[in-house]
């Protein structure tokens, strides 16, 4: 959520940036500082009258010490008077500000001024591309035809059990999972990432904190009758470890690791693009988390994307990095960078990871601050990135290293698979 004061010194610089994101409502900018204006007279106006109510009271103590009974009771009714005014007030402003905060909430984060303008995925551009892509043999197959083949993955008991995109791994696959999430925790915790396993399910404050409310809403899973959201990432959670606290300038950078699995409605989704693992509505991921001086942010962002960028280039897997245009950035981001691979089979890039800073965005929802050198508290910056999701690192592992002896797996792998290759 971004800060009303910043909103009200640079409301044009503040219009601007929100155009890169293609944000259409800009009346509502204006509102938030009229409603800003509204609150900020009936605090002077409930103040003023507050302490008024207080200079007149103790008056009457006076009065009634010199045995002025009638000016007392004069006072008295004054002071009687002053208070039914304040109710009516007190009311004013709740409403007010009840108002401007859910003004504020349906303002996106300002993109950073490294945001391309653009409208889609096709405005995104390129950072860089490594690896070399994999000439596959005669015979190769896409993934959803290699899961059937090795008999790793089921979806049609998956369908059975829960639902269609709930898949069911198995055997090799299970394992693989299990391989993969160890290792990626492992590479974390390397590089200075504190682990945790938080709650996979959430109440409304978490997912406000973070941004999935009021934004995604339809695309999460609740649980009614407790007020509950089933995770969508470990971000959700993770990063509201520290919601309302206020930590010291020696603690930062805060750097958190956690896997969970990630429940999706991925409601509208359909077509080739979500066939087998491409999309489905619970997954497993590895999330990393930073929370940081807001001066550091950015040189913390680039070290995060270099850290995942080396975690890919550890599986063998051809990949590029995307700088995302304001069109296609979240409505939290500052700014984001997507990670894809390549998908040799299906011949298409797949996405397996968004690193991003939301700057005070996500902190600011959640009070998320520190105190700085001067002993002055301010809000710290929060970034996050996948490290790494699952399904489509397998469904491109599976495809890029088929062979007629089976899936041979990058050799980082080997000692967490306990094998060298996946066969029949």
């Amino acid at each position: 959520m971004l800060q009303v004061n910043v909103i009200r010194q640079n409301v044009q610089e503040v219009k601007e940036r929100l155009n890169v994101k293609n944000f259409k409502n800009m009346e509502l900018v204006d509102s938030v500082i009229a409603m800003d204006d509204e609150r900020k007279r009936l605090q002077l106006e409930f103040d003023t009258t507050q302490a008024l109510v207080n200079s007149t009271s103790k008056e009457i103590g006076g009065l009634m010490a010199k045995g002025d009974k009638e000016a007392a009771e004069g006072k008295k009714k004054a002071v009687a008077e002053l208070k039914a005014k304040l109710q009516p007030i007190t009311e004013q402003l709740s409403q007010t500000e009840a108002a401007l905060q859910e003004a504020l909430v349906q303002i996106p984060n300002l993109p950073s001024t490294l945001v391309p303008a653009g409208h889609t995925a096709e405005d995104n551009e390129v950072v860089r591309e490594a690896g070399v892509k994999p000439a596959l043999y005669a015979g190769a197959k896409p993934h959803w035809d290699l899961i059937k083949e090795y008999d790793i993955v089921d979806f049609e008991t998956g369908a059975k059990i829960t639902g269609s995109g709930f898949p069911l791994y198995k055997g090799a696959g299970a394992r693989l999972q299990r391989a993969l999430v160890q290792y990626f925790l492992d590479y974390n915790t390397n590089a200075g990432y504190t682990e945790y396993l938080p709650p996979f399910m959430v109440n409304e404050a978490s997912a406000y904190g973070t941004g999935q409310l009021p934004d995604k809403e339809g695309q999460m899973y609740h649980m009614p009758a407790d007020s509950f959201y089933m995770i969508p990432t470990s971000e959700v959670p993770v990063t509201n470890i520290y919601r309302d606290e206020i930590l010291k300038a020696e603690q930062l950078p805060v750097k958190m690791t956690a896997y969970s699995p990630c429940f999706r409605r991925e409601a509208g989704s359909f077509g080739k693009d979500v066939r087998g693992l491409n999309r489905v509505h619970q997954f497993e991921k590895v999330e990393i988390v930073q929370l940081v001086h807001p001066a550091k942010s950015y040189e913390a962002l680039e070290e995060m994307v270099t850290h995942v960028e080396k975690l890919l280039a550890s599986l063998e897997l051809p990949y590029r990095i995307l700088r995302l245009c304001g069109g296609d950035m979240s409505f939290t981001s500052a700014l984001t960078y997507d990670f894809e691979v390549y998908s040799a089979a299906q011949e298409r890039w797949l996405e397996v990871s968004s690193t991003s800073n939301f700057e005070s965005y996500q902190t600011n929802r959640m009070k998320i601050r520190f105190k700085d050198e001067n002993g002055k508290t301010q809000l710290l910056h929060s970034l996050n990135g996948s490290s790494l999701a699952l399904p489509r690192i397998v469904a491109c592992l599976l495809e890029n290293n088929q062979s007629e002896r089976g899936i041979e797996l990058p050799k980082v792998l080997h000692s967490y698979f306990g094998k060298e290759t996946i066969t029949k």
